[in-house]
């Protein structure tokens, strides 16, 4: 990698800018944050969806700058709180998983299924970019950041991939194409997690390489994980209202699963009934710290369960 940032920068504009021209994707799942809309900007022929619960989410108000900014043709779901608790069921069923993440699983399950009712055959999606260019904060404090990536890089799989297929749709992923995926693990930590305006950025050489070319609330902007910017992240509440103390205590020491928090209690009930018993180790698999699932010898995370099976790589 060359020592001058300018380099670095115009070549993640050029592979990325290739990546997302080859798409045939009709719509894309907006959320307004950096990833999503830079996608957007790359090719403003897509129509944009953005699912927000009720009148919880903050990514409404982003995506309508981005919009109005590229002139996109921009649908808005609005997902009742019982609408989004009676669509549970269903998304563990499809992802046989009572993963604590299924909060963004919801926003996801509602985008797709509003995209599959326009008639949309193909569909883009921002997965990868905090994983492969450092978005999430705990990144910050890796020391050995680009190892990381690059174990984990082998094992980036997201849930849109199975509910894409529930509802018939192809699904596009610019950022996790193979040439950028290659390109993007060799970007020096540097070029990933800097200081601007203040502030420490993740993502900082994406933020620059398309700094101009949307309005700067926009590239400057906080990470949003998708459950927060949704607002699916109230719905937690919610259903840990449900659950008392008592009861929590009592079928942790009951149920084989090391709980991470009410609502994962909640969905592991779910899971019981729609999907049955966690799968076991099969030749070559090791068992899940968390749940006794199989899970690759390499793996860091269960996909059955969601728990970490080792501390962050330091």
């Amino acid at each position: 990698m060359a020592k001058s940032s300018v380099v670095p920068i115009q070549e993640l504009a050029k592979r990325f800018g290739n990546a997302v021209g080859k798409s045939p994707a009709e719509g894309i799942l907006f959320s307004g944050g950096l990833d999503t809309s830079i996608l957007a900007f790359l090719n403003p022929r897509l129509k944009a969806v953005t699912v927000i619960l009720q009148d919880y989410g903050p990514d409404i108000r982003y995506a309508q700058v981005v919009a109005n900014y590229l002139r996109l043709k921009h649908h808005h779901k609005t997902v009742g709180v019982e609408e989004a608790l009676e669509a549970i069921p269903q998304i563990i069923k499809i992802l046989k998983s009572f993963d604590p993440a299924i909060p963004n699983d919801i926003a996801v399950y509602f985008g797709l299924k509003s995209a599959q009712k326009m008639g949309w055959k193909e569909i883009m999606t921002g997965d990868g970019s905090d994983e492969l260019l450092a978005g999430y904060s705990y990144m910050t404090e890796l020391d050995d950041l680009e190892g990381y990536i690059k174990r984990i890089n082998p094992f980036l799989f997201f849930s849109s991939n199975k509910l894409a297929k529930f509802f018939g749709l192809r699904i596009s992923q610019p950022y996790l194409e193979e040439r950028f995926r290659e390109f993007a693990i060799k970007i020096p930590k540097e070029f990933k997690i800097k200081e601007e305006k203040g502030r420490l950025h993740g993502k900082w050489i994406l933020r620059k390489a398309f700094e101009g070319s949307l309005p700067d609330e926009i590239i400057w902007q906080n990470k949003r994980p998708l459950e927060y910017g949704s607002g699916m992240t109230a719905l937690r509440a919610i259903i840990e209202s449900r659950i008392s103390n008592q009861e929590f205590e009592e079928k942790k020491r009951i149920y084989p699963v090391k709980f991470i928090t009410k609502d994962h209690l909640y969905y592991y009930e779910i899971y019981l009934k729609k999907v049955g018993g966690i799968p076991k180790p099969e030749k070559g698999q090791k068992p899940c710290t968390g749940c006794g699932a199989g899970i690759g010898v390499n793996s860091f995370h269960c996909k059955v369960c969601g728990n970490l099976q080792e501390a962050r790589l330091r």
